[in-house]
């Protein structure tokens, strides 16, 4: 019984409603079935087995046999297992068309500072604003944990159609950036090496684009051994004060920005 309740809620996730996955299920049991035995098996009721398995029928699952009393099959896995990745999909694909036709075009990220507070979400994010480079990327590192393989990549590739600064707090890391974006122009700030804990935290990067859209994100140690957890908060920055202070800030540092 477990197996048939986990094959039930497996279809459940797959689109179709608990009378449909009950019913299915019953029917993969036997090789044909009268309603009345759909009934027994998969304790739905009679009265309800009927147009449950007419609309099974409708998606392709089930097969009729026009006898008396009417006869129903359930279609072979594989081919059931095909319908349903199908319908799926095209369920997907619907629902995303109809999320981009409602979707506001009045970009209210612009309008204000957004935290991210998990390491995964901070590179999505990071690799979001990278994408969206035109002219001009600042890079801050302060602390190599954010210095992974996929970053340095991100940075390689939009390096390769604007420019792109990186500042770091040591020569070795300094090293490792050029290595993996030849394009890009680094350069070394021994203040960076001093950065202080705030709380329970420290600078880890911050990263300006096209001296609008700034993202600056703290590290802290995590629970599992030499792993740091990264956050951050970010915005799109137009018009806004903390966008407008980093550019400023960030400018006076070095003179690399142009």
């Amino acid at each position: 019984m477990t197996g048939e309740r986990e094959a039930v809620a497996a279809l459940e996730r797959l689109g179709l409603t608990e009378y449909e996955s009950r019913c299915f299920v019953a029917l993969t049991r036997i090789p044909t079935g009268t309603a009345k035995e759909i009934s027994k098996l998969s304790e739905v009721p009679r009265s309800r087995v009927y147009d449950t398995v007419e609309r099974l029928h409708r998606r392709g699952l089930v097969d009729v046999h026009q006898s008396e009393p009417r006869e129903y099959r359930a279609v072979p896995t594989d081919e059931a297992l095909d319908v349903l990745q199908r319908n799926y999909v095209s369920g997907i694909e619907a629902a995303a068309t109809a999320l981009e036709d409602v979707e506001s075009t009045d970009l209210t990220e612009d309008r204000g500072v957004w935290s991210v507070t998990n390491t995964e979400h901070v590179s999505d994010r990071v690799a979001s604003l990278l994408d969206g480079a035109e002219e001009h990327v600042h890079v801050v590192v302060a602390d190599d944990s954010v210095l992974d393989a996929t970053f340095l990549d991100r940075l390689a590739a939009v390096a390769d159609r604007v420019t792109v600064v990186v500042e770091v707090p040591s020569e070795a890391l300094g090293d490792r950036v050029e290595r993996a974006v030849p394009d890009a122009r680094v350069t070394g700030s021994a203040g960076l090496e001093r950065t202080e804990r705030v709380v329970e935290k420290w600078p880890g990067r911050l990263v300006m684009v096209d001296r609008r859209a700034v993202l600056a994100s703290g590290v802290e140690e995590s629970h599992l051994p030499g792993v740091r957890e990264e956050s951050a908060v970010w915005t799109h920055g137009r018009d806004h004060g903390f966008a407008a202070w980093i550019r400023k800030l960030l400018e006076e540092r070095v003179d690399v920005t142009e």
